[in-house]
């Protein structure tokens, strides 16, 4: 119980809400999700070098343990391009086993980081980078479709379009089944019946054909190793991480439920483990994988691991059915995923946001689109999102000087900081510049707050200065947190430092 009243960390659902509570349409969405994870996991292991069936067994173990371990109900985990294009130099020079390895000790340091509750920092990502960074994914998920709409016969053409009809208009009629689940069997239907021209999941790599067995990855396990895979599994915790919680916020918004940030960290870790003692790659949260769970009706646990069950059956099963579904039935239903996942909203408040908003938005956008590097595009984001701020702040401040019978008194309101500190030294001027100059200088910051050494150094340089043109000098109204830092940092003593409001 204690747990449940931590800032960020949600009440603990119970076992009957989490797996029993929506059994039907977990397992149907769970179906869809299985089947739109193939063409994906092979695509994966594809980018990173690696033979299909890595990729493929890693988006079982990952999506199985995850349901287990995790802390957001509902969504899907598994192999991931983002993880991929991290390990491709380490396969090419060093072999799948160090892949393996490295992939244990991805899930180590994302433990480690779960123990140190680095998704905090999640609270410093603003609500126009979490948008970019989705508008992003759906531009993305679209343009990993079009080779296989480049090139292609009309039957491609029309079956997609039949797919998206499915999708979108058999909800009106009924939601018994989930609409994407049905487009594909169909699909599926029409194209062995009717010897129908397309491209199928077969023509996408080599499906395994057995289970995946328990190994020890095949590395030497000295301090050259751990100097080999480091820079690679730290890289990989960390794209991992982002692109995990990041997703899990997204969920949280569509289901309006919230999760255990620090649960799924540790749950990421677990499940990367184990995925590479069963011969998988690295992986993190999927938001396409997600975004089809929860519009087919996945809420709980249950969906997230029969997902990763249904694709085990599928692979070992169901090997040759899976290999004769045809491309353009999931293109459909990727196609619906990046239209459901773009927020059309932020469009329209482009104009109706404040500009700095929509710059980090559509920087985010941008950065993540030309370089395919979620992190590096949230990256951006969120350093536009804090010098706008800094600039915000340094703004909100000035200085009032008041002539009195025996003094002049400088009163300072704002927060002072690194980035307003030349204004500070600015508007505190030399007090022989004014014709009715005073020798007494009294600076009342009882509406100030100083919050870094870099404040604290510019009081420094306008006592000083004012010092040295004769003027005494007295600080009052200073809050203790502010003198706190005086007494810390100053360069010498603050002769007349008052605390509570200045005298006048």
């Amino acid at each position: 119980m204690a747990s449940a009243t931590q800032p960020g960390i949600p009440a603990r659902p119970s076992f009957k809400t989490d797996w029993l509570g929506n059994i039907r349409g977990d397992i149907l969405a769970g179906m869809v999700v299985a089947l739109a994870l193939i063409p994906e996991a092979i695509g994966f292991s594809l980018i990173a070098g690696v033979d299909p069936s890595v990729g493929l067994y890693a988006s079982v173990a990952i999506a199985m343990v995850i349901a287990l371990v995790g802390g957001r109900p509902g969504m899907i985990s598994a192999a991931t391009a983002a993880v991929a294009v991290v390990v491709v130099p380490l396969v090419r020079e060093h072999g799948v086993e160090y892949l393996f390895a490295a992939t244990i000790l991805m899930g180590i340091i994302q433990g480690i980081a779960a123990l140190l509750r680095l998704d905090l920092l999640m609270q410093f990502v603003s609500r126009s980078v979490i948008t970019g960074f989705v508008n992003a994914l759906a531009i993305l998920i679209f343009m990993a479709q079009l080779p296989q709409l480049i090139g292609v016969g009309w039957q491609t053409y029309a079956m997609v379009l039949g797919g998206l009809a499915i999708i979108y208009l058999l909800p009106r009629v009924t939601k018994i089944v989930p609409s994407p689940l049905v487009a594909i069997l169909l699909l599926t239907a029409i194209t062995i019946f009717w010897h129908v021209p397309v491209n199928h999941v077969a023509g996408e790599g080599q499906l395994p054909d057995g289970l995946p067995t328990f190994a020890i990855p095949n590395v030497p396990l000295t301090w050259e190793t751990v100097q080999i895979i480091l820079p690679y599994s730290l890289t990989m915790a960390a794209v991992g991480l982002l692109e995990s919680l990041l997703t899990a916020q997204i969920v949280d918004d569509l289901t309006h439920t919230e999760s255990n940030k620090q649960r799924e960290s540790a749950g990421q870790g677990i499940a990367n483990v184990v995925a590479a003692f069963f011969g998988g790659m690295g992986g993190c949260a999927m938001i396409g994988q997600s975004v089809i769970n929860v519009a087919s009706g996945g809420r709980g646990r249950l969906s997230t691991f029969a997902a990763g069950a249904f694709l085990l059956i599928l692979l070992t099963v169901l090997g040759d059915w899976v290999g004769r579904v045809p491309m353009p039935a999931l293109v459909a239903v990727m196609i619906m995923v990046s239209i459901g996942t773009f927020s059309w909203s932020s469009i329209a408040n482009l104009r109706r946001h404040p500009p700095t908003s929509s710059i980090v938005m559509l920087a985010t956008v941008a950065v993540v689109v030309l370089t395919h590097d979620l992190a590096l595009g949230v990256l951006t984001g969120v350093l536009l999102s804090g010098i706008f701020f800094a600039n915000k702040v340094r703004q909100m401040f000035r200085v009032e000087r008041t002539r009195r019978p025996h003094s002049a008194v400088y009163t300072v309101t704002g927060q002072i900081f690194f980035a307003s500190v030349d204004r500070l030294l600015r508007e505190i001027g030399p007090e022989s510049q004014y014709d009715d100059a005073s020798s007494h200088v009294v600076i009342d910051v009882s509406k100030a707050h100083f919050w870094d050494i870099s404040a604290i150094g510019a009081l420094d340089k306008v006592v000083d200065r004012m010092r040295l043109n004769g003027r005494h000098v007295r600080i009052v109204g200073m809050n203790t947190a502010s003198a706190d830092l005086v007494d810390r940092f100053a360069l010498e003593d603050r002769l007349g430092l008052e605390t509570g409001l200045a005298p006048h």
